[in-house]
């Protein structure tokens, strides 16, 4: 009798304890076969990596558009203050006259070789559309036209930046070639170097992605405004001679 009574109580302790515990299980069981049941497709397009990678073939010649016009604008304030600071004796302070001039010419050099830099990369830009004729004709190119009191200037500024490119070929071969043979010449063509500098000024302040506008703008206007001092400087020594 008392047997009769455990075995009962167990059976009814063990239905109570269980009875909780099935419909957790029973749930487990659902969530489990559901995830099986699970398929992850795929969104159709290109990947992180590939957008990158397409960005980057399609705009590296933008960057070296940009680069090579600040390294151009860089060498050109230093190639028109070594060249003025030898004449006036300042360049001699800090550098022996050889090397003085060497530093000059390497200046000259490094300047042509990034404004043709510049100029050719323009031609695999995507953004900016240029053809063989507008970086070569002055006012060929029709990119961001000025108009001022009326009088359309066409596209001025991008024919500043052509026309002191051909200043600085002269410049640049005269001073390679002639600065010898010809010094009295070579001097009269070497003063073309400030209207090459004006010419680059205002080509990059207008145009220029980093030097129109920001620190970069504030920056490229001190240069030249260093360039505008030592000439003026130059010709006050000038003037006293």
């Amino acid at each position: 009798m008392r047997r009769s009574i455990f075995i009962g109580l167990s059976m009814l302790f063990g239905s109570l304890i269980m009875a909780p515990l099935l419909p957790v299980a029973s749930a487990e069981g659902q969530a489990t076969n559901q995830m099986s049941n699970v398929t992850v497709e795929t969104i159709p397009g290109q990947s992180l990596t590939q957008i990158v990678a397409t960005r980057t073939e399609r705009s590296w010649p933008w960057y070296i558009v940009r680069a090579s016009g600040i390294v151009a604008g860089v060498s050109l304030i230093l190639l028109l203050l070594s060249g003025i600071g030898s004449i006036t004796g300042y360049t001699f302070r800090i550098l022996d006259p050889l090397t003085a001039w060497a530093t000059h010419r390497a200046l000259g050099i490094t300047f042509l070789v990034s404004v043709l830099m510049h100029m050719a990369t323009l031609l695999l830009d995507h953004f900016v559309p240029f053809r063989f004729v507008d970086i070569l004709v002055p006012w060929a190119s029709s990119y961001r036209t000025f108009t001022f009191a009326g009088i359309h200037f066409g596209s001025i500024f991008v024919a500043l930046g052509v026309l002191a490119f051909y200043g600085a070929l002269i410049v640049v071969a005269t001073s390679l070639l002639v600065i010898d043979r010809q010094p009295k010449w070579w001097k009269l063509i070497h003063y073309l170097s400030y209207l090459i500098i004006f010419d680059v000024f205002l080509h990059a302040v207008y145009l220029g992605t980093d030097t129109g506008h920001g620190l970069g703008r504030i920056l490229w206007i001190l240069g030249n405004l260093a360039v505008l001092i030592a000439i003026l400087l130059r010709l006050r020594r000038a003037g006293a001679a």
